[in-house]
């Protein structure tokens, strides 16, 4: 009888190994294999995006702009607008930009006001906003003197005509410097210079540029 329970014991043990091998090696086969580490396994990439183009800038996209600056006792006003709609300002055609100009004097004490000079400098940009070859600065210089009067009601009118840009331009920045003569005393012969400067950007627009150029009125 001992010898047929030492028996039993030594199958009941061995069918215990056998129950426990048996779960070790399910356990093992949901594991990974050690040579991959969970660590190790290759991180989603999402998907790559570009980012949208900046819109160009168009300060004449309504069709004109008006623009007021104050150098000292002047206010000056500028009104500006094209005879080319904005779809016709391409870097091939002939681009006319009219502009005029007016002014007051605070406090008025009857001083006049003259424009000696403006100067049209360009800065002609591609669509990434670099920069490309542009022109000469447009310059009108007044042929009296001492200058164009331009104190309201009186003013001054002028077209600058931008010529073909490069192919690759997306807009034209205009500086707009006026150097203005104010009267010390209503009757002195003594000037003041001041100058006032504006900043246009004018897009450009990549279609037909055989169009004729459309009649548009002044602001």
């Amino acid at each position: 009888m001992r010898s047929s329970a030492r028996e039993l014991g030594r199958a009941r043990r061995a069918a215990a190994i056998v129950a426990i091998s048996a779960a070790a090696l399910a356990t093992a086969g949901c594991q990974a294999p050690p040579w991959l580490n969970p660590t190790d396994a290759p991180a989603s990439t999402p998907p790559a995006t570009s980012a949208p183009p900046a819109p160009i800038q168009n300060d004449l996209a309504s069709g004109s702009a008006t623009r007021t600056m104050e150098v000292g006792a002047i206010t000056l006003t500028a009104d500006y607008w094209s005879t080319l709609s904005m779809d016709r300002w391409t870097a091939a055609a002939q681009k006319p930009l009219t502009f005029s100009l007016r002014s007051t004097v605070t406090p008025s004490d009857g001083q006049k006001v003259y424009l000696s000079r403006v100067t049209a400098t360009p800065v002609v940009r591609a669509a990434d906003g670099g920069e490309l070859p542009g022109f000469d600065p447009i310059v009108d210089q007044s042929t009296v003197a001492p200058g164009y009067l331009v104190l309201d009601p009186y003013t001054y009118s002028q077209t600058f005509t931008l010529p073909p840009l490069d192919p690759r331009a997306a807009s034209v920045e205009l500086s707009m410097r006026y150097e203005l003569l104010l009267q010390s005393t209503p009757t002195s012969s003594d000037y003041a210079k001041q100058t006032a400067v504006d900043t246009l950007v004018i897009a450009i627009s990549s279609g037909d540029a055989t169009a004729e150029p459309s009649q548009t009125p002044s602001p």
